[in-house]
């Protein structure tokens, strides 16, 4: 009793969309029936949001025959449920030999693959785009925003070109950390505009709404279009962001992360008698 649970990613992979939404009893701060959106295989996916929000995303390639560009198969990892095994392709041929490579090593599975994803590869500047809502607040608040640091692609991508031609080794895209950012203040509207859209979208097509945190990580292109390439429905893995963000500094006059913002919330919905606005 007295029990609210925060979801993160381990949660839902671990006990499963199904459970959280029809057998999992405790309450839990957030939209239960929102979080499996994240999934790109869901009917109701992150691009059918990003779509109803008029929020650019990366074309998709449904036949990857079509494949004449750079793009991003996004498969599940066949051995850690928590993790994807990305890898970037040029054409249908650079797609089979390194989709049938990773099946041969057993990083995917074929099943997963028919499931997967392909993503033109949006190139420009990286930045996850942190936020917070709920319904008693009063507005979308902008919590702040990181950079993810990866293995092995990251160290690689810093050695001279001739020699990562040299070296031949697979690629991965495995989180290991974060790193600070902030925005041109220019470019700043354009980011809480997207926000808001976001939340707006979401609460048409998922009543009550997004309940909590989420994270619009995207690509800032050179004419300085934001892209959406992912979506995160839920806590966010970015401690980085409780020391570093100067714009919770500039709502409240302090910084602070997205477990403090939740903590904030569940105080002010215990002291308003509405706490069961907050959990599902």
């Amino acid at each position: 009793s007295n029990v609210i649970v925060v979801p993160h990613r381990s949660l839902t992979v671990y006990l499963g969309y199904k459970t959280l939404e029809n057998s999992f009893k405790v309450p839990i701060f957030g939209n239960r029936k929102l979080f499996q959106a994240e999934e790109r295989t869901a009917k109701r996916n992150q691009y059918f949001l990003l779509e109803k929000a008029k929020i650019k995303f990366p074309k998709l390639f449904k036949d990857p025959k079509s494949i004449n560009k750079p793009c991003i198969v996004k498969v599940q990892e066949l051995k850690r449920p928590l993790e994807r095994a990305f890898f970037t392709v040029s054409s249908y041929k650079d797609y089979k030999e390194k989709s049938e490579l990773k099946i041969k090593q057993g990083l995917i599975s074929r099943k997963d693959l028919e499931k997967a994803s392909i993503e033109e590869l949006a190139i420009g500047t990286y930045m996850n785009f942190n936020f917070f809502h709920t319904s008693i607040s009063k507005q979308v608040d902008f919590i702040g925003i990181e950079r993810r640091l990866q293995t092995n692609v990251h160290d690689f991508n810093a050695l001279p070109a001739k020699q990562q031609l040299d070296i031949n080794i697979d690629l991965q895209n495995i989180e290991v950390g974060h790193t600070p950012a902030s925005i041109r203040e220019s470019l700043l509207e354009k980011v809480i505009k997207m926000g808001d859209k976001f939340v707006a979208a979401v609460k048409k097509e998922y009543a009550p709404g997004i309940i909590g945190p989420f994270s619009l990580q995207s690509v800032i292109t050179k004419d300085l279009e934001l892209v959406v390439y992912d979506v995160s429905l839920r806590v966010p893995g970015n401690p980085i962001v409780a020391t570093t963000s100067p714009y919770t500094k500039y709502q409240y006059g302090k910084t602070f992360g997205i477990g403090r913002r939740i903590a904030m919330e569940i105080r002010q919905a215990q002291e308003e008698g509405r706490l069961d606005e907050i959990v599902t």
